[in-house]
C-alpha cells in the first residue's frame, strides 16, 4: 500500500511540475513572439509594446538613352541600371514620442560613389523626439529642409527623376540638429523647419570650420493637403477643394568644400555658398501646378589646385527655375509637361552652358507611387553665353518601373 501510495505521489509531483514547466514555456514563447502588421510595409510590434519597426523596400530600374544631337537620332549613350534600390526603417524605441527612421541605398548610382569614392550606403540615420502634435526636434542624418522637388521623397515622383535644377543646386542630405513646427491660424496652415548641420554632406567626417544653417517655411492658406499631398508629385488624391502651398527657403554654408556644399566633388579651397529658394504648389480634381525658383550666390567660385594651376574646380553660381504641371484622369493614367532652366553667373560662364529642358512625360499608377510604370521624352539645349564653344542640342528617353512596399 506504502508503495502505490508512494507512486501516486511521484505520479502527481510529476504530472504538477509537467503542467508548471509548460505554462512557463508558453509565456516565454508569448513574450518572445512579435506582433505583425500589414500596411505601408511589414510592421513589427515587441509584444510589451516597447518599440515599433516598419519596414519598407523600393526598387527603380530603368532603361533609356540620349541622341548624338538634336537633329542626329543615332543613339550616342545608353542608360540601363538599377537607379535606386533602397530599404527603409522606421518606428518608435520605448516611448511612442521616441521615433527613429534609416534608410539604406544599395544601387552604384545612389551611392554617391563617383563623388566621395567610398560606398555611402547611409541615407537616413535619425532620431526624432516628437514633444507633442506641433514641435520636433530630431538628430542626425537627413534630408534638409530644401526646395520642394528635393523633400519630395524620390519614389513620390511623376517623372523618372527630378529636374535639371534639383540636380544643380539642392543641398541634398547632412548630419546636424533639425526642428520642425507645425500649427495654423484660423484656416491658415503653416509649417517651419529649421536646421543646423555639418555642411559636408552624408557620412562625411573631416569638416573645416564653419556649419550650414538652412531654414523653411510654407503657408497653406486653404489648409492642409489631403493624405499630405503637399509631399508628393500629381495630384492622386483628387482635391475635392483647390489646395495650395508656397514655400521659401535659404542656407548658409560656411565654409564648404564640396562644389554643390553637401554634393559634388572637391574643391581646392573652401566657399561660402549662399542658397534663396521659393516654390509654390497647387492641386486641384487631378490638376497639378508646381514652380520653384532658386538663386545660389558664391563669391570667386573658381577654385585652382596649388600644385597645378591648370586644374579648376568650382561651385555652381547662378539661377534656376522649374515649372511643372499634370492632369490625372479617371483610370490613374497621367500627363505630365515639364520646362526648366539653369543659368550660370558671369564668373562661370566659360565653364558651364544655359542649360533648358522640355519635357513631356506619361504615368500609369498600378498602386499610387508604390507600383508605377513612367516614361518621358526631353529636350535638352545647351547654349554657351559667352560664345567661347558651339551650342548644342540633344534628345533624352527614359522609361521607368517603380515597385515597392
Amino acid at each position: 500500500m506504502g508503495t502505490r501510495a508512494g507512486l501516486v505521489m511521484a505520479l502527481l509531483v510529476w504530472m504538477a511540475s509537467a503542467h508548471a514547466q509548460q505554462k512557463k514555456t508558453e509565456q516565454l514563447l508569448d513574450y518572445q513572439v512579435p506582433y505583425f502588421t500589414f500596411g505601408r510595409g511589414l510592421g513589427i510590434t515587441s509584444p510589451d509594446s516597447a518599440f515599433t519597426m516598419n519596414i519598407r523596400f523600393r526598387m527603380q530600374n530603368r532603361f533609356g538613352f540620349n541622341t548624338e544631337s538634336g537633329t542626329d537620332l543615332s543613339v550616342n549613350e545608353v542608360e540601363a541600371r538599377v537607379r535606386r534600390l533602397r530599404l527603409r526603417f522606421d518606428g518608435y524605441l520605448y516611448n511612442p514620442k521616441l521615433t527613429y527612421v534609416l534608410q539604406l541605398a544599395f544601387s552604384r548610382g545612389d551611392i554617391d560613389f563617383e563623388d566621395t569614392g567610398f560606398p555611402n550606403i547611409i541615407r537616413d540615420a535619425m532620431v526624432i523626439y516628437n514633444f507633442n502634435t506641433h514641435f520636433a526636434l530630431g538628430i542626425g542624418q537627413t534630408k534638409l529642409p530644401g526646395n520642394r522637388q528635393r523633400v519630395v521623397s524620390s519614389g513620390d515622383l511623376q517623372l523618372p527623376d527630378r529636374s535639371v535644377v534639383n540636380a544643380t543646386f539642392n543641398i541634398d542630405r547632412d548630419f546636424g540638429i533639425q526642428a520642425y513646427y507645425r500649427n495654423n491660424v484660423s484656416r491658415l496652415l503653416y509649417v517651419l523647419r529649421g536646421s543646423i548641420s555639418n555642411g559636408e554632406g552624408r557620412n562625411f567626417n573631416d569638416s573645416q570650420r564653419g556649419l550650414a544653417y538652412t531654414g523653411r517655411a510654407e503657408l497653406l492658406p486653404f489648409g492642409q493637403f489631403s493624405n499630405n499631398g503637399d509631399y508628393f508629385e500629381g495630384d492622386l488624391e483628387r482635391e475635392p477643394k483647390p489646395k495650395v502651398s508656397v514655400g521659401v527657403t535659404y542656407s548658409y554654408n560656411d565654409n564648404a568644400k564640396r562644389t554643390g556644399g553637401q554634393l559634388g566633388r572637391f574643391l581646392f579651397e573652401p566657399r561660402d555658398l549662399r542658397t534663396f529658394m521659393a516654390d509654390v504648389l497647387f492641386k486641384y480634381r487631378g490638376v497639378a501646378i508646381a514652380s520653384e525658383f532658386v538663386n545660389r550666390n558664391v563669391k570667386d567660385p573658381i577654385t585652382f589646385d596649388p600644385q597645378d594651376p591648370t586644374l579648376e574646380q568650382h561651385a555652381y553660381d547662378g539661377h534656376g527655375e522649374n515649372y511643372q504641371a499634370s492632369y490625372l484622369f479617371r483610370k490613374d493614367y497621367e500627363w505630365v509637361g515639364r520646362y526648366s532652366r539653369v543659368r550660370p553667373g558671369e564668373a562661370i560662364r566659360d565653364l558651364e552652358p544655359y542649360l533648358q529642358q522640355f519635357t513631356l512625360g506619361a504615368t500609369k499608377y498600378l498602386r499610387g507611387h508604390r507600383v508605377k510604370l513612367q516614361t518621358e521624352v526631353t529636350y535638352e539645349m545647351r547654349e554657351w553665353l559667352n560664345q567661347n564653344n558651339p551650342n548644342t542640342s540633344s534628345w533624352l528617353w527614359r522609361f521607368q518601373i517603380e515597385a515597392g512596399i
